[in-house]
């Protein structure tokens, strides 16, 4: 599982230092696409291929399945994790994730998800935000089951 938050650079040539703990379970490398609040989502290849298959058995006559197609394919690009731990993103990927020399990677259970440290602040804020908080998650059954 994906835990924690982390800062690292990235390098010149757009090459990101994935936590170690994360590095072990991306064995085979993994997906970064564009995430939906101005982020960036790495899925391990099982979890993406299994996302794949459901945006493909939406309604190609339904527009928000053709938006959201585009949005997850139009923009993954498949990484490895080098010898030295990193992951190369495209610069498209980094424009779009407004990263520059530096990103959060921040863990989210089954995938992480890689932030500029700008961004990633005003999330951080919204999440500590109690009250907010109780209303927002108010409707989720997390009931221990």
């Amino acid at each position: 599982m994906f835990l924690g938050q982390y800062e690292h650079t990235i390098d010149d040539k757009g090459r990101l230092t994935i936590p170690s703990r994360y590095r072990e379970l991306l064995p085979d490398g993994a997906y970064v696409t564009q995430g939906f609040d101005g982020n960036l989502i790495v899925l391990p290849p099982a979890l993406y291929e299994q996302l794949s298959k459901r945006i493909n058995s939406l309604s190609l006559t339904e527009p928000s399945a053709r938006l959201l197609r585009r949005l997850m394919f139009s923009s993954a690009e498949k990484v490895d994790v080098d010898r030295s731990g990193r992951i190369l993103i495209p610069l498209f990927l980094r424009q779009n994730a407004k990263l520059d020399s530096a990103a959060m990677v921040v863990g989210s259970g089954d995938f992480f998800e890689i932030w500029s440290p700008a961004e990633w602040a005003g999330q951080s804020a919204k999440l500590k935000d109690a009250d907010a908080n109780a209303e927002r998650f108010a409707g989720l059954d997390l009931s221990a089951s």
